[in-house]
């Protein structure tokens, strides 16, 4: 079979989809695009211009002014892609922790989804792309050719994350960890626009218990390309 121009990996949180996602786009020598930079770089304007994300209104009028890119690596520091906010490289700011303790307000509100999705299907439009979020397959591209929903138990995420927290040298309480990921779960499932869930023809895969290696052949078998 021919390869598709767009390739839609959904899942929830620490399912492992940005992994998949980044090693079958270097497989196939495609775009990898995680769209959940789009809402951190919202926030990150948001926080710098209206030094708060509470004011849903103001937050949302913004994200309709900024404009955001993710392009292929343009320096060579260890960076999966390139973010330019209104032109400017934005890359690594996008990982502070202001923007981790924000992000998931910013991406619930509707009108900033709106404006991300337009800018999302931009970018993913150009095709030779693999996009990763939470609601690829549902409603920015449900017209793609492939869609895969990754999906793990709670309990195998948090001890995934604990496991990637602990290698950083860092404490990590597992069940802090679940209760987290259980929280951003029902944010996620529960919103009002685009809640998580797999589109209707998605295929998927669940990863408990498996490694990435294991779960990318999964994918590389609806590819046809083992």
């Amino acid at each position: 079979m021919s390869l598709p121009k767009i390739i839609a990996i959904d899942g929830p949180a620490a399912s492992g989809k940005s992994t998949l996602a980044e090693k079958l786009a270097q497989d196939l020598k495609f775009l990898y695009f995680d769209t959940g930079v789009m809402y951190r770089a919202v926030t990150l304007a948001a926080l710098d211009e209206l030094s708060s994300v509470d004011d849903e209104e103001k937050v949302t009028e913004l994200a309709g002014k900024i404009d955001i890119d993710v392009q292929p690596p343009e320096v060579q520091d260890g960076r999966k892609y390139t973010v330019l906010l209104d032109g400017v490289d934005v890359t690594w700011k996008l990982h502070e922790p202001r923007i981790d303790s924000n992000v998931s307000k910013v991406s619930a509100y509707p009108g900033v989804r709106k404006a991300m999705t337009e800018q999302q299907r931009v970018i993913g439009s150009r095709g030779n792309v693999v996009m990763v979020g939470r609601d690829i397959g549902t409603v920015v591209f449900p017209e793609a050719e492939l869609k895969i929903y990754l999906d793990a138990s709670a309990e195998e995420r948090a001890r995934r994350r604990s496991q990637e927290i602990k290698r950083r040298g860092e404490n990590a309480n597992f069940d802090e960890i679940l209760a987290s990921i259980k929280r951003r779960d029902e944010i996620d499932s529960s919103r009002v626009v685009a809640p998580l869930k797999p589109a209707k023809d998605a295929k998927i895969i669940n990863s408990d218990g498996k490694t990435i290696s294991q779960v990318l052949q999964e994918a590389k078998r609806l590819l046809d390309l083992v």
